[in-house]
């Protein structure tokens, strides 16, 4: 990128700890964002299911020869509309859908993987390497934070409302069948963008844990998304920083910095009355 390095201290005075903070800011901002969403869904595992297809789409992209971030996206977001079409439909529940795709997925990876005439391995993929993440990587993990921050100013409000009360926003007039299936691709897109960051088996991670550290504080649904942002970021900052000064692996470094950000959290004296409120209402209008 123009100008690197730029003249930032330590740890990220080098150009490779630059590109992986431009890429860790982004997914930890916006990762946390869907969360949010995902978990007043009582959907908190979503993510992780969608990480697990997305192995089968690094396979393919090995096998093939293509890039692996968009063949994961692409069947990412087919894997998350066909769960979210069969847990509309009752043809299967919301966790058995899940459990489906979970390990037909991760295995459909594994074998196309296997197949292909590279020998580069699924590691990479599975747990993380931010540290290697290229320029290109940069710009396209870039690209998708954007696409989720557009879709969620555009689309929000009625996602908010979906999701505190699928029926009565169906009763006002608001799509809950299609809102429901924006919110399955942002969730795969979110999980792609963070592949090379924390990897797919711990995005999950990112997307849950920091809303569960912003609901113990939070009186609104906004400030429990800025909070969750918030502690994303940190998180991806710290973990940096401790890989570097402590040799560590990446991904798992963040993952292990926004769980004690949780663990201290928890511990802290809340005040009567906060937290995350119960009332829709609250959710809806609290102080921002």
């Amino acid at each position: 990128m123009p100008g690197m390095p730029w003249p930032l201290p330590y740890p990220f005075d080098r150009e490779y700890m630059q590109l992986a903070l431009i890429a860790g800011l982004v997914v930890g901002a916006t990762a946390p964002l869907i969360g949010t969403f995902l978990v007043q869904k009582r959907l908190s595992l979503f993510g992780d299911g969608i990480g697990h297809v997305a192995v089968a789409g690094v396979g393919a992209g090995l096998l093939f020869g293509t890039s692996p971030i968009w063949t994961s996206l692409v069947v990412a977001v087919a894997a998350a509309l066909c769960i979210e079409w069969l847990r509309a439909r009752g043809t299967a529940s919301g966790d058995l859908a899940l459990a489906l795709f979970f390990y037909s997925g991760i295995a459909a990876g594994v074998v196309l993987a296997g197949r292909s005439a590279t020998n580069i391995n699924l590691q990479p993929y599975l747990f993380g390497s931010i540290l290697t993440v290229t320029e290109r990587d940069v710009y396209s993990v870039i690209a998708l934070g954007a696409l989720i921050v557009v879709a969620m100013t555009i689309a929000g409000r009625g996602l908010l409302a979906v999701v505190l009360d699928e029926e009565a926003a169906r009763v006002t007039g608001i799509p809950a069948g299609a809102l429901n299936a924006l919110l399955a691709v942002l969730t795969a897109v979110t999980v792609v963008a963070a592949m090379r960051v924390v990897g797919v088996l711990l995005v999950a991670a990112l997307m849950v844990l920091p809303v569960a550290t912003s609901r113990l504080v939070a009186r609104s649904f906004r400030t429990t998304m800025l909070g969750s942002a918030a502690v994303g970021v940190a998180g991806v900052v710290l973990g940096l920083f401790a890989a570097r000064q402590w040799a560590l692996a990446a991904g798992g470094a963040i993952v292990l910095v926004v769980t004690a950000i949780f663990a201290v959290a928890s511990l802290l004296p809340r005040r009567r009355g906060g937290g995350q409120p119960t009332e829709p209402t609250a959710l809806l209008s609290g102080p921002g």
